[in-house]
């Protein structure tokens, strides 16, 4: 991630000079790092409390549980968002040519990644008989859309973004079976499904593209944003978000658009809250957007001053695909052993409801523990490669 350099063109009639050389923005690092830690307790929870109970069922869960799933979801929106504004980034230093085959080798490598290692981080078979196409799979695909979308105006690439963001979900009652044999291909762009192209292969597709691709063009069209003074990015970031988080208590009390399932009376005023925020992410809805994206530009406006205390997510944040893989093998590969001590080997390899998946299935306070004792674990490697590729310019390390 390359951090703020001043524009050569004049910004509300201000001149400045070029920086030589970006340098990182820590702000950007630590944003990202934050929402990485907090994805961890995700994952935490899901390989050692299990996949039995859906968080965000309002019949089975609880206030905490549900909360605990809902922190989590500030995680792939900003992740995907600061993915755009470091393709931006990355850019203005290097031609169009260069830009364009980062991104498309990038872009590219993820999905390799997602369909190989990530996978088998998931899904501990390696004979294919179950795929899930998660977030780095949707931010390669992104990547790759956005090497072609790069060369269009600033505001072009903004207006992409925002009508696919605003307008997708428009389409929640446009269905894959309408297409015939071209089902999978709206399955990937839109709505979320099991695709089985062979017998005894299943690829479920977690993440459909199309609100991603624009929440990664939103990234890229607000680089030049990070490139401003800080007081006037920390009063732009600070009005934007306050903004979008205001939209969305208003569109969701509305209750007409921007989220396939509206909020409803439920059995307390504590569980009627809770479908209120209990907006879908996949894919994700405009409602998810803005209760994402909203509160953490606010977070973003303090960023440059937190990020100054807090280097223990800084160096997080600067390694974000080394750190991704190693918590997943970590959480994972952790859980398994338990798990087959608890359960039997034949119960921990069955996915639910007949067995486990993999987990443990302990109380959630435990995902708590685990979920911290992770962060520790994990900090000396992404310390220690952050160092490296401070100090060492190879090229391969920019692809992790």
């Amino acid at each position: 991630m390359a951090a703020p350099v001043l524009s050569e063109a004049p910004l509300d009639g201000v001149q400045v000079a070029p920086a030589a050389r970006p340098r990182r923005d820590d702000a950007i690092d630590w944003l990202r790092g934050l929402v990485m830690a907090i994805m961890v307790l995700d994952h935490a929870r899901d390989f050692w409390m299990g996949f039995r109970i859906r968080p965000t069922d309002l019949a089975h869960t609880t206030p905490v549980l549900f909360a605990t799933r809902f922190v989590t979801h500030f995680c792939a929106p900003v992740f995907v968002l600061l993915a755009g504004t470091a393709a931006y980034l990355y850019g203005r230093t290097r031609s169009p040519g260069e830009r364009t085959r980062f991104l498309l080798s990038r872009g590219l490598f993820l999905v390799v990644l997602e369909l190989t290692v990530i996978r088998m981080m998931w899904v501990p078979d390696p004979f294919y008989h179950f795929t899930v196409l998660q977030v780095i799979w949707a931010i390669g695909w992104s990547l790759v859309v956005l090497a072609g979308l790069a060369y269009a105006p600033r505001p072009v690439i903004f207006g992409v973004g925002a009508v696919l963001v605003l307008g997708h979900n428009a389409l929640d009652g446009v269905h894959a079976r309408e297409f015939g044999a071209f089902a999978p291909f709206w399955n990937i762009l839109h709505e979320r499904a099991a695709l089985k192209p062979w017998p005894g292969r299943t690829f479920f597709v977690s993440y459909p593209l199309v609100p991603w691709i624009g929440v990664m063009a939103l990234g890229y069209a607000f680089g030049p944003i990070v490139e401003r003074p800080p007081a006037w990015r920390r009063s732009f970031c600070l009005k934007l978000g306050l903004a979008l988080t205001l939209a969305f208590f208003v569109l969701r009390a509305v209750n007409h658009y921007g989220d396939p399932a509206p909020w409803s009376t439920q059995r307390s005023p504590v569980f009627t809250l809770l479908s209120f925020f209990n907006v879908e992410k996949y894919p994700p809805s405009l409602d998810y957007l803005l209760v994402t994206l909203g509160p953490a530009l606010v977070l973003f406006a303090f960023a440059p001053a937190l990020a100054a205390r807090s280097r223990f997510l800084v160096n997080f944040g600067k390694v974000p695909l080394l750190f991704y893989v190693a918590h997943l093998f970590l959480l994972r590969y952790a859980s398994i052993p338990v798990a087959v001590a608890r359960f039997g080997t034949a119960a921990a390899f069955t996915p639910p409801p007949k067995g486990t998946g993999g987990s443990p299935e302990f109380p959630l306070i435990v995902t708590y523990l685990v979920w911290i004792v992770a962060l520790l674990a994990l900090y000396p490697l992404c310390r220690w490669y952050a160092h490296l590729k401070a100090t060492k310019k190879a090229v391969w390390m920019s692809y992790l």
